[in-house]
């Protein structure tokens, strides 16, 4: 959640208090009724809080004409109210995280679009510092390369978000600053669209984070991070990682090979030291070389001694400024890499809580989807629409509907 991904502290990018990470929102089913759920619906303590509302906007400068043309079509929105009330709280494996934000279609698909957009990316470089292929990689986790931008109206969100009262104040900070962008004429009241919360555009910025940050790239008078044109929501990006403290021409991590019997006590992102001091640990790159130096790094080991391992740098938590979240910072890093060409990573994750490695899971959701058991691809997440079909399954077969999968009913598919 973005609560300190530019939420309560600065406002910011991807869907900013969704309970879903960038793009794991696919492994969900849309609810029935949901399109009519995000269509203003009348309310009428929602109108009278909108006209108490309108002075308070004026006294921070914002125009009645401004007000006028922002909420001339918006209102209510239950849809928003029931996605911020039941907002599971969750957090996945970093394996499934990466099968999501990272798979092989998502890197074959970042790798064409960073080819497309290369000399554009290159100039972002140039004057931010910030590599072509990490603002690449935040364009695909934040929005699956400008395919995911939203198309609920921000005014209608936010102001419903706000009128609500559960985080009144800031959702109330979040209207002022998108009314500001319209008066500001960034962008038509109508081309405002984005997440049930507010995020934005091709970067997903909620309103603060895009005064804070967003660019207008070409000096065309609009920072426009809303067009089919990614150039100002891509430099944007860049622009906010580079405010944030990037160090131009360094990584922000890579895999490594831990020694045998290595303390876990000194991983974690608190426990910082030299590459010196991790390499006299025998702390190795993930093929047995020697570490770079870029400066104090952190050990990582996310799935524990027998999963992958990292060491981090500085930009990683440059990166954890635009999501404080450790698997998005650590997605949005192996994508860069895999975008630049580089390969997947040596290690392998341990089997999952039922005993399941990814090759079974996705062998899993493949015998299901060939029984008429749709799972909704074969990536190896068990989400809600793989939970459903096995609880069909089961029920089916006349075992108990518990939706979760495990090494007796991979066999049993078999």
């Amino acid at each position: 959640m973005h609560m300190t991904r530019r939420g309560v502290v600065l406002g910011g990018a991807a869907a900013v208090l969704s309970a879903c990470l960038p793009d794991i929102r696919r492994t969900g089913m849309r609810e029935p009724g949901a399109d009519r759920a995000m269509r203003p619906s009348p309310n009428a303590a929602y109108d009278a809080w909108v006209a108490a509302f309108r002075p308070r906007a004026e006294a921070r400068g914002i125009t009645r004409a401004t007000l006028d043309a922002a909420f001339r079509g918006a209102g209510f929105l239950p849809g928003v109210v029931e996605r911020d009330r039941n907002q599971t709280e969750f957090t996945r494996s970093l394996q499934d995280y990466l099968a999501i934000v990272a798979s092989p279609e998502k890197v074959t698909e970042g790798r064409a679009r960073l080819r497309a957009r290369q000399a554009l990316l290159a100039e972002i470089e140039g004057r931010y510092g910030v590599p072509a292929h990490v603002v690449a990689a935040i364009w695909g986790v934040e929005s699956n390369y400008g395919q995911r931008r939203g198309d609920i109206p921000v005014i209608s969100a936010v102001s419903t978000l706000a009128y609500d009262g559960r985080r009144g104040a800031f959702f109330e900070s979040q209207l002022i600053a998108a009314l500001r962008i319209l008066q500001n004429g960034d962008v038509a009241p109508g081309a405002m669209t984005g997440s049930w919360a507010g995020a934005m555009g091709h970067t997903q910025f909620i309103p603060t984070t895009f005064e804070a940050y967003a660019v207008d790239f070409r000096g065309d008078g609009r920072r426009d991070i809303w067009a089919e044109d990614p150039t100002d929501g891509l430099a944007s990006a860049a622009a906010y990682l580079s405010g944030s403290g990037w160090q131009r021409g360094r990584p922000w991590g890579l895999e490594v090979r831990l020694p045998d019997g290595f303390d876990t006590g000194l991983a974690g992102r608190g426990a910082a030291r030299g590459v010196p001091a991790w390499s006299a640990l025998g702390v190795r790159d993930a093929a047995g070389g020697g570490l770079p130096d870029h400066g104090a790094a952190s050990i990582l080991i996310p799935a524990g001694p027998g999963g992958p391992a990292f060491i981090v740098f500085r930009n990683f938590s440059v990166i954890l400024r635009y999501n404080n979240s450790q698997n998005y910072a650590l997605g949005v890093g192996y994508l860069s890499d895999r975008l630049a060409g580089g390969a997947g990573l040596r290690a392998s994750f341990p089997p999952d809580r039922f005993g399941l490695t990814i090759a079974d899971r996705q062998d899993l959701q493949r015998r299901l989807t060939a029984l008429g058991f749709d799972t909704g691809g074969a990536d190896g997440v068990i989400g809600p629409r793989s939970e459903a079909a096995i609880r069909a399954y089961q029920q089916s077969a006349g075992l108990p509907a518990t939706g979760e999968p495990s090494r007796a009913l991979l066999m049993r598919l078999r």
